[in-house]
């Protein structure tokens, strides 16, 4: 829980009584590698922030392959912007992870009690969503060779926790491309 307040405390300020209320209202999970947060065509409204572990997310496309569309690292928060829609995408747990879940009725009471939680979890959002837009915007013009290089740059500690596969998916490539990609630059 002292990891979730850390992180939150660096968009904005919270008094004893409202850390205490986040922290009465959160639920500390696990997830075992490979299990599902949540599944695409069902409804999503959980807001989980990754303490420990990297989540991936994916889909499949109109040929039934498996894309890795996103990576989920310790200390960043996830959440469906679209409430009560169902989901387009999978959330899938790619190690072992340790997650700390609000359900949609404590983020509720979090959002009506403190004064300031909708402007703190904005500011995280933003943050978040600037975040993913300068990971992602490599993906879309540069070589496999630079795109991995970015990667290595962007996600330094994911090279070696999640399966090469959901990488090369992450990056648009094969996985063989990929070995020979990191054949070449070692």
């Amino acid at each position: 829980m002292e990891k979730l307040i850390e992180y939150i405390l660096q968009f904005g300020n919270l008094n004893k009584q409202q850390i205490e209320l986040i922290s009465k209202n959160a639920a500390e999970t696990q997830l075992h590698k490979d299990q599902y947060f949540a599944e695409a065509g069902k409804t999503f409204n959980r807001v989980a922030f990754v303490l420990e572990g990297v989540l991936r997310i994916c889909y499949y496309n109109n040929k039934g392959e498996e894309i890795t569309k996103y990576f989920i690292e310790e200390n960043n928060f996830v959440a469906n912007p679209y409430q009560n829609e169902p989901f387009t995408e999978y959330i899938q747990a790619a190690t072992d992870c340790k997650l700390i879940v609000f359900y949609p009725q404590q983020w509720s009471q979090l959002s009506n009690t403190i004064l300031e939680w909708d402007t703190i979890i904005n500011k995280i959002f933003h943050h978040a969503l600037m975040k993913k837009m300068d990971r992602r915007s490599s993906l879309v013009s540069e070589d496999a060779t630079t795109r991995y290089l970015k990667f290595i740059e962007k996600f330094p500690s994911l090279t070696n926790r999640v399966p090469l596969s959901y990488i090369a998916s992450y990056l648009g490539i094969t996985q063989s491309s990929l070995s020979r990609i990191r054949k070449n630059i070692a």
